[in-house]
This record gives structure tokens, C-alpha cells and sequence, in this order.
């Protein structure tokens, strides 16, 4: 009997001008040779806006393709879906591998975002009020506190439908000013050492974590044993990857746009799901 397959990725951002994904339907594809999929995070915004109406219907039309897509749909909670799904991270192969969205990385969420110092002083505040202290705090605890805030960040360029307005709101919440893009540099770099500790933390028995987040995609071996997969997203300007999980073997393939359909690469990396080193 042929082994399950297990696919997954994450940042759809369905209803983001910054999304390439204009229809659904273009998704079809990469339901093919999958029998149950997981997308890990931001597969749309959920969060307060000022268009409720568009972020209501985006909402409703994502949930009713995915309905019908085929395979069954595991959806992952991230920063921009926080009540989306009760679901923030998932254990595979007996904790071997471990799925979360990325966000929970970093103490200001969105570190280079426009919103990070709104961020840090409420986690602080929701922190200060919170029975458990941060630093003995479970990952479920963890999350309860990382979610509440996550919500309370309201859309910005995202749910604008005008094009020209969309690129200039992105520009000035992304690109200014100028050091805003040194932040986004530094969590780049920081983010497979940001996972390998957080492993250490949370899932020590974990060989593998697989994450999104940064848009970065990007395969990390660290010095340890573990492996850090980072699946992009489907916005411009970067790639995005997926990550087929069957019998004792992830298979990482890029996600590629081919013509109005997204469709999947040819393997660039094969993984052996060894024991952990601890």
C-alpha cells in the first residue's frame, strides 16, 4: 500500500494585492498526489480592517474552495489569521517533525513591520497581566498570549482594493523608513537560529521544524542535527516551497507559477527522516 502523503505550505495570503494568487482555482493543482494537506499560517487576514465586508467574503470564499479542493485541509493559524483556526502548530512522525507558522520566533511578531513597537508594548502589558511569567510559560500559553495581541494589530495594505494606493501604503509600511529594511535583513538572518532555539525550548526530540513567516524560503542544517525549513509565501516578490512528508522522507519542492495554475517543481532536496541527535 502506497505511503501517505503529507503535504504542506504555507502564506497564501488570499485577498492581499500582494498575493499572486488571484483565483483559488488556480490552487487546484497542488492538491495532485496529496492526501491531506497543511497549510501553516497567513492563508488569508482575519484581523479588523476597513473593509469588513471584503475581508468577510474573502474569508467565505477561501473556506468554501477549500471545501471542495480535494484532499482534506489541515489549516495552521499565523499572524495575520489568528483566530482562523483553533490550531497554531502541529507534531508529526511522533514529534520528529514539528509545524508552526513562524511568528511565535519573535517577541514583536512582525519585528520589521511598521506595527512592532505597538507590538512589543502590548505583549509586555499582556505579559504583566498574565498569571504564568513569560519565561515558565508552555507553548500553548505562549500562543494564548501571542494571539490575543496578533489580533488586536489591525490590517494596514492589505485589504486595500486600488493597485497604485496598495504599492504605496505597502512601500511606506514595508520600506520606511530606511531601516526598516536593515529589520527585515536581521530577521531573516536570525530566524533558523531563532528556530533552533526555540526547538531546543519547546521540541527538543524534533529533528525538523517547518515554518513560513519571513517570505524567506530557505532549507537551514544546523550545527546540532536539526533541520529548519522555512516554505516562503505565495506573494511577490519571493518563491515559495512545499514540503511532501511520506513514509520516512520530506521532499521539498518550489511552488511555480505556470500560467494561470500554480503547480509543483521537481524536487530540489530529499531529507531522510532520521532519529534526533537527543
Amino acid at each position: 500500500m502506497p505511503a501517505e502523503v503529507i503535504r504542506i505550505f504555507s502564506d497564501l495570503h488570499y485577498g492581499d494585492r500582494s498575493s499572486r494568487i488571484t483565483d483559488l482555482a488556480a490552487l487546484a493543482p497542488l492538491a495532485e498526489g496529496a492526501d491531506r494537506v497543511i497549510i501553516n499560517g497567513d492563508s488569508l487576514d482575519t484581523r479588523a480592517g476597513p473593509n469588513p465586508a471584503y475581508t468577510a467574503q474573502t474569508r467565505a470564499d477561501l473556506e468554501g474552495f477549500f471545501r471542495q479542493w480535494g484532499p482534506p485541509v489541515t489549516f495552521l493559524s499565523g499572524n495575520h489569521d489568528p483566530d482562523f483556526t483553533p490550531l497554531h502548530y502541529l507534531d508529526l512522525a511522533e514529534g520528529r517533525i514539528f509545524i508552526t507558522h513562524g511568528d511565535i520566533l519573535y517577541p514583536d511578531i512582525v519585528p520589521w513591520g511598521r506595527d512592532a513597537p505597538v507590538v512589543r508594548e502590548r505583549m509586555a502589558a499582556a505579559w504583566r497581566s498574565s498569571p504564568v511569567p513569560w519565561g515558565t510559560a508552555s507553548l500553548a500559553e505562549r500562543f494564548a498570549v501571542q494571539r490575543v495581541v496578533a489580533r488586536s494589530i489591525p490590517q494596514r495594505h492589505q485589504s486595500e482594493p486600488n493597485r497604485w494606493r496598495h504599492l504605496r501604503r505597502l512601500a511606506t509600511d514595508m520600506m520606511w523608513p530606511p531601516w526598516r529594511i536593515a529589520s527585515i535583513m536581521a530577521a531573516w538572518l536570525a530566524f533558523p537560529h531563532l528556530a533552533e532555539r526555540f526547538m531546543t525550548t519547546y521540541r527538543p526530540g524534533a529533528r525538523f521544524m517547518l515554518a513560513g513567516h519571513t517570505h524567506a524560503p530557505g532549507i537551514w542544517r544546523r550545527p546540532e542535527g536539526r533541520i529548519v525549513i522555512n516554505t516562503g509565501s505565495l506573494c511577490r516578490p519571493f518563491g515559495a516551497l512545499a514540503v511532501d512528508f511520506k513514509a520516512q522522507t520530506l521532499e521539498i519542492r518550489p511552488i511555480e507559477q505556470k500560467g494561470a495554475e500554480f503547480r509543483l517543481g521537481g524536487v530540489v532536496a530529499g531529507l531522510h527522516l532520521a532519529p534526533a541527535n537527543r
